[in-house]
């Protein structure tokens, strides 16, 4: 026996000479990082091979899609029954999962034995590719394994269960550790055989269909190097493996990797040396010779933590198969050993390391952090496999923060897992969808909204109805639209919000007619438009002083057109009489006042300089002028912006408010009180009533509150707090800053729903919002609830438009009618759908109108001065 002697002989220089002689001997298989790192981009490679549809037939690494689209978020509860087939042996399972404060698993387990006859008698949607670990079931291969197990149920006839999962190990080692630690995406097996899988972008996988969200995708890893990408870096001994194993040619990652293999390879190479005559004196035995009888249990035992006790274990070990070891065969047994298994904990990394770029790249962070759960004896029991690949993935992607994570009964725990996130995703699918089908409306729900426009407006344009109609139809005075002859320098006043701006307009009239602007924005600070009306308009009329200084015209008297974009009723059209502030102003002093008379007034005080204010329009009436001077169809004006409005050209024979029957006049609708009066009740949801509750005026706006940029973001913060009480996002946990009124902006919802705008891109806007752990899963579901808020917006503007297009076609007697609307407003211009839903529905509820849209360039400072040119046209044409 030499087990006394190894301690002291292991330190001696004897180790080191024949550390080195395996290490020269096995040179092939010492892979260099350099060699690794290649083999990492090779995998990358194979990888978008697996997802490419084109390319999948050929791929070596298949890339198979699960269905799992999600993994655990903690709020899996239930009871579930879980099978584990792998083996000779049988599982059934119990599985309770609890998450009433604390996340809890308890597992019960019967294990049944498999006969062999039934293992290879006749086997009575996942379909089985092929059979392995020696099944041989007939019958079986190329069908569906859940159908063949329903109908074994159904011919029992005692119980009933519902299959909701068909998954592997790997995916089952995944969704285990990711009920512990919820960063996990990647499950990893370095047992018998290997495998990987790992949360994939729906982009990328071009099996599936859709585009949104994350899957589960089986790589199936083992058959990397299948079509010769290892060819380079596989030896005379990873040859000689394949030669003699069941699958030829098949599988060459896994066998140079995996537990079923390791061992082999170490007797192959123990073998060889032998009969080289480098180990053993030159002999081999009966059993080194026998296949498989070199365990890679031995392995772990050899490579023991104390090299010492390793050296013992190689003794007894090397005895055990009829061999007469010295102590230099013992050191070089271990090396072997090391060699062998560190090749094997370095290809997996090298690998895994593609699998984590690809995942960091999806997310297009700098810096990943992301957990891997494992599995495997060869993982597990190996004293030095799990180091070793740890340490090898820092090196090739150290810009990824990775935690392993053991996994505790991956196969039956995990099967369970995704059973409960099965039924989690249903359950809430189905709860998130009865929520937004409240925001949902059909086409008949539509028609109706047109039908009650257009009762609506009938009522506004009646003496005896106006008064108490919702849509007050209001003249504007403006009774023709460009007709090219104008031409002037005119001022013009914007006053829409809390920016103001003051315009000088130069209009030319001729062949080479043109309309040239300046312009300079001025702030209204909020003190000012809450304060008085006298603070309000002299704060306009010292920044008129501003700008006239600014062009060089100080005291110059100039027609003015003054766009002032809140409800007003005119008798004439250099006056407007303030109905009610809208839009955040609250000025006192001003409502049922002449706006006209109060800037009259305010110039006086200032006594700087005087101007001939010929003209107060709206934006909306501005936008249709500013487009009539490119268009003389244009006829309708609309602006879907912070707020929302119409106006078009209407009968002077319907226009009561107003004496005379000739002609037409411009009627601003004021739109957005349609509903004031409940004839949006129906469609009104609680999330609506909540947003009107929490306004500046309740109970009025309602049709402006469902469509406009001022309210949808609100809207939205409102369904996603909702969603949230109900746990059906962010895990339940709501961010301080998503409780704060007006913060879920309506830009967002244009950012959110640009087709060229990615899930990461959206969590990120979700991060701004403080919701730092929202995940893919939250991203996809606030992208449909935007969709679905601004996708109601858009209809009910086309309803209401419809209805407006369908009266001129009907004023006229026309079977069918051409018509051009004006628009403006940022929703309609920056949102990435917002138009094109509007146009189909106006195409669908207006079928005898034929409707071009053209955006308006500057409608409120524009047509302000051309309201005012025409204005003075047909002033001068009477004098």
């Amino acid at each position: 026996m030499i087990a006394s002697h190894l301690l002291a002989y292991y330190f001696t220089e004897l180790h080191h000479d024949h550390v080195q002689k395996v290490d020269k001997y096995l040179y092939h298989m010492r892979l260099s990082d350099e060699n690794l790192m290649d083999v990492s981009k090779r995998f990358r490679r194979e990888m978008d091979k697996g997802l490419g549809r084109d390319t999948n037939p050929t791929a070596a690494v298949k890339m198979l899609p699960t269905f799992v689209r999600s993994t655990p978020d903690g709020t899996e509860t239930g009871d579930f029954l879980a099978l584990d087939l792998g083996g000779t042996n049988f599982r059934v399972l119990l599985v309770r999962v609890s998450s009433n404060g604390k996340q809890t698993v308890e597992m019960e387990n019967q294990i049944y034995a498999i006969p062999e006859n039934i293992m290879r008698g006749s086997g009575t949607e996942s379909i089985l590719v092929c059979w392995t670990k020696g099944f041989k079931a007939s019958g079986v291969e190329g069908r569906d394994v859940v159908g063949l197990l329903r109908k074994a149920i159904k011919n029992r006839g005692d119980f009933d269960i519902d299959i909701v999962a068909v998954i592997n190990d790997t995916v089952g080692t995944m969704m285990t550790c990711g009920y512990d630690d919820h960063h996990c995406e990647i499950g990893l097996i370095i047992g018998t055989g290997t495998n990987a899988c790992y949360m994939e972008e729906m982009r990328h996988l071009e099996l599936v269909d859709g585009d949104e969200g994350r899957m589960c995708v089986n790589m199936e890893w083992g058959a990397f190097g299948d079509d010769g990408a290892l060819d380079d870096i596989r030896t005379e001994f990873d040859r000689e493996i394949d030669a003699g194993s069941l699958n030829p040619g098949k599988q060459l990652f896994e066998k140079m990797i995996s537990g079923m293999y390791m061992g082999e390879l170490v007797r192959l190479i123990l073998v060889k040396m032998a009969k080289d005559g480098l180990l053993f004196q030159g002999h081999t035995t009966p059993d080194l010779l026998t296949t498989g009888h070199f365990q890679t249990s031995f392995i772990s035992a050899i490579e023991n933590n104390k090299s010492s006790e390793g050296l013992v274990s190689a003794e007894q070990i090397l005895r055990g198969l009829g061999l007469d070891p010295s102590p230099e065969d013992c050191v070089a047994t271990q090396r072997v050993c090391q060699i062998v298994s560190t090749r094997a904990a370095h290809l997996c990394a090298a690998s895994l390391a593609a699998v984590l770029r690809q995942i960091r790249d999806n997310k297009a962070t700098d810096r990943l952090r992301t957990t891997v759960g494992v599995d495997g004896s060869v993982y597990k029991n190996h004293p030095q496999f799990a180091r070793r690949l740890n340490k090898m993935v820092r090196l090739l992607v150290p810009d990824c923060d990775v935690r392993f994570l053991r996994s505790e009964d991956g196969s039956g725990k995990g099967a369970a897992m995704v059973t409960a996130v099965a039924y989690r995703l249903a359950k809430q699918h189905a709860e998130r969808q009865r929520i937004l089908d409240s925001l949902r409306l059909d086409r008949d729900q539509l028609l109706e909204v047109k039908r009650r426009m257009e009762e609506e407006m009938k009522r506004g344009l009646a003496k005896n109805t106006h008064a108490a109609a919702a849509v007050k139809m209001l003249p504007t005075f403006v009774r023709s639209t460009p007709d090219g002859t104008e031409r002037g320098d005119f001022l013009a006043l914007d006053l829409g919000g809390t920016n103001f701006r003051v315009l000088l307009v130069r209009v030319r009239s001729g062949k080479r007619r043109s309309v040239e602007m300046h312009n300079k924005i001025y702030t209204i600070p909020q003190d000012i438009t809450q304060g008085t009306g006298d603070e309000l308009f002299d704060h306009i009329v010292h920044c008129i002083a501003d700008f006239l200084e600014y062009m060089g015209m100080k005291g110059a008297s100039l027609p003015l057109g003054f766009t002032f974009s809140f409800p007003c009723h005119q008798t004439r059209l250099d006056q407007g009489i303030l109905i009610k502030w809208t839009k955040g102003f609250k000025a006192s002093g001003c409502e049922g006042e002449d706006v006209a008379t109060l800037l009259k007034d305010a110039i006086h005080r200032s006594e700087e300089f005087d101007l001939d204010v010929v003209a107060v329009v709206n934006d909306t009436v501005g936008t249709m002028m500013s487009c009539g001077y490119e268009d003389p169809q244009c006829e309708v004006g609309l602006i879907v912006g912070t707020g929302t409005n119409a106006c078009y050209m209407e009968e002077m024979s319907n226009v009561e408010l107003v004496d005379g029957d000739e002609g037409r006049m411009c009627v601003n609708m004021e739109w957005g009180a349609f509903g004031d009066q409940g004839e949006l009740e129906d469609i009104c949801t609680e999330f609506d009533r909540a947003v009107d509750d929490q306004s500046t005026y309740p109970g009025k706006q309602r049709y402006e509150k469902m469509i406009s940029g001022m309210y949808l973001g609100e809207i939205v913060r409102n369904v996603l707090l909702d969603f949230t009480a109900k746990g059906l996002l962010f895990r339940g946990k709501l961010s301080e800053r998503l409780k704060t009124r007006g913060i879920f902006e309506t830009k967002f919802l244009s950012q959110i729903e640009s087709d060229r705008l990615a899930l990461r891109q959206v969590r990120s806007i979700l991060q701004h919002l403080g919701l730092i752990s929202s995940t893919c899963d939250d991203s996809i579901l606030v992208k449909e609830v935007c969709s679905v808020v601004s996708k109601r917006a858009a209809q009910l503007c086309g309803a209401g438009l419809a209805a407006v297009v369908d009266k001129i076609r009907l004023n006229r007697g026309l079977e069918k009618l051409s018509i051009t609307v004006g628009v403006d407003g940022t929703l309609y211009k920056l949102h990435p759908h917002f138009s094109t839903i509007m146009r189909e529905t106006l195409r669908d509820l207006a079928p005898d109108c034929e409707v071009t849209l053209i955006q308006s360039e500057d409608g409120s400072g524009k047509g302000a001065a051309l309201i005012t040119a025409v204005a003075c046209r047909l002033r001068d044409a009477r004098k």
